[in-house]
């Protein structure tokens, strides 16, 4: 099953780059996935890492996801799926509730995400400085703020044993690219 969705993931994405480079979009997801496996997620999980950004970033729907996944798969998709027609504010807060309340597959997922996009980031910023920022929807203060607050509710409801070591590794990194004066 994960290879499937890799696969599947690699032609959903075909064609697109990463936002701030020119780095091929799958690259992501496999990274995501790849972490996931790591920590010895659940098959479902790994595949949810392969296909995290397709409902929101190709034509797929989820009814696509559940066809070929099952129910599993296709919630922990769904549960990171940002709605994009909302504001990006509306998005951002959503996620973060949901990394606050959700079962751990899904904080898992949230953060082995937002860990790999802010990897790339903190790379982007090396070489490019601050103009970076203007790449995105939200510059340096608002990415400061949803970035610390994933930070902040991503242990919350979990046991110690519970929390995977790249949650420290989020937490650094947030440290690292937003605990500087921009």
């Amino acid at each position: 099953m994960k290879q499937k969705a890799k696969v599947f993931a690699e032609k959903a994405h075909a064609g697109q780059k990463r936002k701030s480079s020119n780095v091929p979009y799958i690259s992501h997801p496999i990274r995501v996935a790849d972490r996931l496996e790591k920590v010895g997620a659940s098959d479902e999980l790994v595949c949810a890492g392969y296909l995290h950004d397709v409902v929101e970033d190709t034509p797929y729907e989820m009814e696509d996801i559940e066809a070929k996944f099952g129910p599993r798969v296709t919630h922990l998709v769904a549960a990171h799926t940002e709605d994009k027609s909302k504001s990006w504010q509306e998005r951002k807060q959503h996620t973060i509730d949901t990394v606050k309340y959700a079962e751990k597959e899904v904080k898992y997922l949230i953060v082995a995400d937002k860990l790999d996009n802010l990897l790339s980031m903190e790379q982007e910023y090396q070489r490019q400085g601050d103009a970076l920022w203007n790449k995105f929807n939200a510059g340096f203060d608002k990415q400061k703020w949803y970035n610390e607050s994933v930070a902040a509710n991503m242990t919350v409801g979990l046991d110690d044993d519970e929390v995977p070591a790249y949650f420290q590794e989020f937490a650094d990194i947030v440290e690292r690219v937003f605990g500087r004066e921009n």
